[in-house]
């Protein structure tokens, strides 16, 4: 991902994760500090930029099944389920917070992810 000046580059299987904003007013109509907000177990946010998956130790080991596998500077991966545009809920305690530039991000691995939700404009060009 190119972020102006700065390229970030994710590994293995995290996934970068440019955070909800949050609620900022509670139901009762109290606004709340941010670090209120970080305390939230479970969390969302919009995936934009995904790691190439968990590498595979032994390539001659994995055949065509049950996974597939994609190559990246010769070393084979099982890639993430999650893609770039995705939403994700994920596990508040398990994300880092990043600041690139002036922007926030939070880089997660793909087993703190709980749910995807993903446009059906995204599943058309599979």
């Amino acid at each position: 991902m190119r972020h102006k000046k700065k390229q970030i580059i994710v590994v293995g299987d995290r996934v970068l994760i440019q955070p909800d904003k949050g609620e900022s007013k509670s139901a009762a109509g109290l606004y709340l500090p941010p670090s209120v907000l970080e305390k939230q177990e479970i969390r969302g946010g919009i995936i934009v930029e995904v790691g190439p998956g968990i590498p595979v130790g032994n390539p001659d080991e994995v055949g065509d099944e049950p996974w597939k596998t994609e190559t990246h500077g010769g070393i084979k991966y099982i890639p993430t389920q999650a893609e770039l545009g995705d939403y994700a809920l994920f596990l508040n305690k398990a994300a880092i917070e990043i600041k690139v530039e002036k922007d926030n991000y939070l880089i997660v691995p793909q087993s703190a992810i709980l749910v995807l939700i993903r446009d059906d404009l995204n599943s058309l060009t599979e």
